[in-house]
């Protein structure tokens, strides 16, 4: 860490009781079709393969539980072409991608029903970790370095013309900062609405579930089907949900004990006859910071024309396994002034003044 740089954390529950990472699935994956996106998988996913050594503090490693158990993106018919064009880019990248046909699907997981289906991508370098042990690995780690964490709620944000210059909170505290990071995910809007101005980022509700299958199935990856499904093994059983942009918009982290049996059991019935007779075990709400302008990550500057404002949000699911790649382009951007490991200008507010989105193709 720059010894002339400080870098104050503003954090106003530190217990992250209903922070997003605690909450997420923890898949990292490279299946994407934005050359952005892939690379940051590219970059991050080593990053975490390393992460144990890397965060480790006085020789003491920080795992993660890191499991190469590899993804796999099934399609029908209908979306072959897409996943092919996906898959292209993919191989262009230098992913690790197999392309498979339905027979070949099959072999590989007999338990899978394959007639609807037009092909898969399997990635098997990809996997899932812990997302709790990865966010207290990186506080404790920038905590070393020298990082300060302060358990304040922000309450207003002073600009003057292009520049924001000092942030207060609600016990009164005021910091004067060279450069602010709005790193507040589902919240995001709400420091952009302290400056007077909107953002496209609303919390979006999503559940991930724990299930159980009474029949055995053979070792699978972490899967997304065409019913928007994603689900992948945990412990004895399964952990995964059916996140739909139709959810309303709002803070709300209430469980629906009725989604799993109306929307995620028939989804997991019917890709696979063991789950019949599975039951919910568990189901853990938390929100996407969901950008509805695109479905990817705003970052970097000039946001209502802030020079020193930087967005770090709207990642809409794809926050944690992006963050060393985005945090690493943050800390580019305030100390070099531009990108230098992966090039995410296209990621920037210039596109929301262009009215150009920048969606990824067959990916919720």
């Amino acid at each position: 860490m720059d010894p002339s740089v400080r870098v104050t954390v503003i954090e106003r529950d530190p217990t992250y009781e209903i922070a997003s990472t605690p909450r997420a699935s923890g898949g990292v994956r490279r299946l994407f079709s934005l050359h952005e996106n892939i690379e940051l998988s590219n970059y991050s996913i080593p990053f975490f393969e390393n992460f144990s050594q890397t965060m480790a503090i006085d020789g003491q490693p920080a795992e993660i539980g890191f499991k190469k158990g590899g993804y796999i993106f099934i399609v029908p018919p209908s979306a072959t072409d897409m996943l092919k064009e996906n898959y292209d880019t993919e191989q262009s990248l230098g992913c690790n991608v197999i392309w498979l046909e339905p027979d070949e699907i099959k072999h590989r997981f007999p338990s899978m029903y394959v007639g609807d289906l037009g092909a898969a991508v399997l990635s098997p370098d990809d996997g899932w970790l812990d997302p709790h042990s990865v966010l207290m690995g990186f506080r404790k780690k920038a905590q070393s370095l020298g990082a300060e964490f302060l358990a304040e709620e922000v309450t207003g944000l002073e600009r003057q013309g292009a520049q924001v210059t000092a942030i207060t909170c609600a016990s009164g505290l005021r910091i004067e900062a060279g450069h602010v990071v709005n790193a507040a995910g589902a919240w995001a809007k709400e420091p952009c609405a302290m400056l007077g101005f909107s953002v496209p980022i609303e919390p979006l509700r999503r559940f991930e579930h724990y299930f159980e299958s009474e029949d055995p199935i053979e070792p699978l990856p972490y899967l997304k089907d065409p019913e928007r499904l994603a689900f992948r093994p945990e412990g004895k059983g399964y952990s995964g949900g059916v996140p739909t942009l139709l959810e309303p918009r709002g803070y709300n982290m209430e469980p629906d004990h009725d989604y799993f049996e109306n929307v995620v059991w028939p989804a997991l019935a019917h890709r696979f006859p063991q789950f019949e007779k599975t039951k919910c075990k568990a189901t853990l709400p938390g929100l996407y910071d969901q950008n509805d302008f695109d479905g990817n990550v705003i970052i970097g500057p000039g946001a209502d024309g802030l020079g020193n404002f930087h967005m770090l949000a709207g990642f809409s699911g794809h926050g944690l396994m992006h963050a060393p790649g985005c945090g690493r382009a943050m800390a580019e951007l305030i100390l070099k002034g531009r990108y230098e490991t992966i090039d995410l200008s296209r990621l920037g507010w210039q596109r929301l003044l262009d009215n150009k989105p920048l969606p990824e193709r067959g990916i919720i």
